[in-house]
């Protein structure tokens, strides 16, 4: 069965850009959507994106042979039963939300099983809405689909071509071992992220020298702190009893290096980095996580008077946008004295050969 005509509910930067890959590689491909931000919906019109600005859940979903919930996690299992009636022969609904279990039980209450398949694009960016989607997003990322018990070989086919169409590499999984798996790669770091980031704030001193000489190391694991606080609540409640169990194993893992450092064991802490620093340099650079990328490096340079403009110049003639700049005022870990972030990878690495092309003493991070 062909997927001609699509159904976005809700279409902000995942949204966006997955139904900005399909129009890329199949442009004949009808593209409803609905959201509450009307402007998005007129602008993606205005785009070639949406050929159909739906004004809710109504009649017209029956021309649908796919449905996208887009909307954050605790409002996709409730669109569920409103577009249930809806549904024509052979048409199925799947999602994008990044905990599973609630829309699976969900699925199962409504008794649709044989309707659904549940999805996760494991992509993002710290950018948010339809404004910041791309057809490129998704490219080279893991996007995981999950059948139900009732799903067939043809529907989950179906996801599996969408993923690919859109340059994603679909991997299929039950729900259950998706939500485990995210508790322990995504959920939890935010979580250590934040806390980490409370605890600093907490143990400061007056004159706030932790906030003033944090850089480095301690800015890069904590960026995700950084994130929606609306966004993580709903997501550690949708995956609660996952997350418990990690986060208990994490904490049990901290008490032991503690009595290891208390008791002076060398080796156990020697171990401690040894391990960690062999499976971290494992992991793939070609696949992007959950956790959105860093596309920065820093520039090792004098501090003269017009160094900072003269760089600035040298990109920007070259057309390059620059998403932030500073100096470094801790730079324990090798860092350079200059940090620059970009948008995007390709941004950074055009960047990266401009300024070698100068001499500059490029660090990368």
């Amino acid at each position: 069965m062909s997927d001609a005509t699509i159904a976005f509910i809700g279409l902000g930067l995942i949204g966006g850009s997955i139904a900005r890959g399909i129009k890329r590689e199949e442009p004949d491909t009808k593209i409803m959507a609905y959201m509450r931000t009307r402007t998005r919906l007129l602008q993606a019109k205005e785009d070639g994106i949406v050929d159909v600005i739906l004004d809710g859940i109504g009649e017209e979903l029956r021309e649908c042979d796919l449905i996208f919930l887009c909307t954050p996690v605790e409002y996709n299992a409730k669109y569920l039963s409103e577009i249930q009636p809806f549904l024509k022969p052979g048409a199925i609904i799947t999602d994008v939300g990044s905990t599973k279990t609630d829309i699976h039980e969900e699925v199962s209450r409504l008794g649709i099983e044989s309707r659904f398949v549940g999805g996760h694009p494991m992509a993002g960016s710290e950018k948010t809405g339809y404004e910041n989607s791309t057809d490129h997003l998704l490219e080279n990322a893991y996007y995981i689909i999950t059948p139900t018990q009732a799903s067939t070989e043809e529907q989950v086919s179906r996801l599996v071509r969408i993923a690919g169409l859109i340059g994603s590499i679909p991997l299929v999984l039950n729900y259950e071992e998706h939500d485990f798996i995210t508790a322990a790669i995504s959920h939890l770091p935010h979580i250590v992220a934040s806390s980490l980031v409370n605890l600093v704030s907490a143990s400061d001193n007056e004159e706030g020298l932790m906030k003033r000489l944090a850089a480095g190391g301690f800015k890069d694991i904590t960026r995700i702190a950084s994130s929606s606080p609306e966004m993580w609540e709903q997501i550690c409640m949708a995956n609660n009893q996952n997350l418990s169990v990690i986060l208990e194993r994490y904490i049990a893992s901290l008490s032991q290096i503690l009595s290891e450092l208390k008791a002076n064991d060398k080796q156990s802490i020697y171990q401690l980095f040894e391990t960690s620093r062999d499976y971290r340099n494992s992991f793939s650079e070609k696949v992007p996580g959950l956790i959105a990328p860093d596309y920065s490096f820093t520039v090792d340079m004098a501090d003269e008077v017009g160094a900072i403009s003269t760089l600035s110049v040298i990109l920007a003639a070259k057309g390059i946008s620059i998403k932030n700049i500073g100096i470094n005022h801790n730079r324990e870990h090798g860092e350079g004295t200059l940090r620059i972030a970009f948008y995007d990878k390709d941004t950074m690495e055009n960047a990266w050969k401009q300024l070698e092309r100068y001499h500059y003493d490029l660090i990368s991070n």
